[in-house]
């Protein structure tokens, strides 16, 4: 801030000796030159324009987060867990936007899906299996973990990713319904994953899988659970997975990195959401230190090889990299 300029003036009294009193009358003193009037106050600068946080998107993405946008969906951070499961989604946003564009929006067809419920920690785990369009029995067998930062989301949100699996790949998909948080805390979500993966080992020719050819997959918090279930198994001496795809994953429980801070106001997923996540699912904010949260310090010798994919405009993105 520039000072402000401070004026003063002082008033000097002239007078003239009188030679006789008779014929000199005193002089009245001068009057005080005025002072000079202070400068105009500068206005302050104008604040830069904010920067728009999907500067430099995907035009096809960006066209997503408009539509998703003009859904009209509030803040999730400043709703209850209930609310925010009622927002449209990503997903909703792309069927708007292919309707608008005469598309069909019917999923990825694929041979056979179905809804099963296995035993879990918390009581009957949910969990839907598809099989592939293409190949031949025993399958390889990708265990999906779907996002949501452990409150919202469900399968029916990600069903687009294990169809596409599931056809890219030739294998059976298998994708639990874990717990969300607050009704279930940390662990709960990571304890439902593990036994998805036991139940998996011991029955995978069930479904027509090859329990020697499993892989994890998982986006977001989805991600995180794949890493963690791997190094609980691994931790347990159960069979490991043969290779680990991390979308995204969240890696640490801290909101400070690079990448929080430069993409603090990203769609659709930001800064304040993922506060918002934290205090949903953690019981106290030591969870976020926890292996199975904070993965970059976990023990991560003697894990399968693993393919993390980031997204660039995204404050998940040091996650992925300090993970990687």
């Amino acid at each position: 801030m520039k000072p402000n300029l401070l004026l003063s003036s002082a008033v000097t009294a002239l007078f003239f000796a009188c030679t006789t009193p008779e014929t000199t009358q005193p002089q009245k003193a001068a009057a005080p030159a005025e002072a000079p009037a202070p400068p105009p106050a500068l206005p302050p600068p104008a604040p830069p324009p904010p920067k728009d946080p999907l500067a430099g998107a995907d035009a096809d993405m960006k066209a997503v987060l408009d539509q998703l946008a003009a859904l009209g969906g509030q803040p999730i951070e400043t709703l209850s867990a209930e609310e925010a499961r009622k927002q449209p989604t990503p997903a909703d946003a792309v069927k708007a936007l292919l309707t608008q564009q005469n598309k069909p929006t019917d999923p990825e067809p694929v041979a056979k899906v179905e809804e099963r419920k296995i035993k879990g920690p918390g009581g009957d785990l949910p969990v839907r299996i598809y099989w592939p369009s293409k190949g031949k029995a025993p399958y390889p067998v990708v265990l999906y973990f779907h996002g949501g930062g452990f409150v919202i989301a469900t399968n029916d949100t990600y069903d687009a990713t294990p169809r596409a699996l599931a056809n890219g790949v030739g294998a059976v998909v298998i994708s639990p319904e874990y717990r969300k948080a607050p009704e279930n805390k940390f662990p709960a979500a990571h304890d439902d994953a593990l036994a998805a993966y036991t139940w998996l080992l011991k029955n995978a020719a069930s479904i027509k899988g090859d329990a020697k050819r499993i892989v994890f997959a998982g986006e977001s918090a989805g991600g995180n659970l794949a890493a963690a279930t791997a190094i609980a198994a691994r931790d347990a001496k159960m069979a490991l997975p043969k290779h680990l795809l991390l979308v995204y994953p969240i890696a640490s429980g801290k909101t400070d990195s690079p990448s929080y801070q430069k993409h603090a106001d990203a769609k659709p997923l930001n800064k304040a959401m993922m506060s918002w996540f934290s205090e949903k699912y953690f019981r106290t904010t030591a969870d976020g230190m926890d292996p199975r949260i904070n993965l970059v310090g976990a023990k991560l010798e003697g894990l399968p090889p693993t393919t993390i994919i980031n997204a660039e405009i995204d404050p998940l993105e040091s996650d992925g990299k300090m993970l990687g």
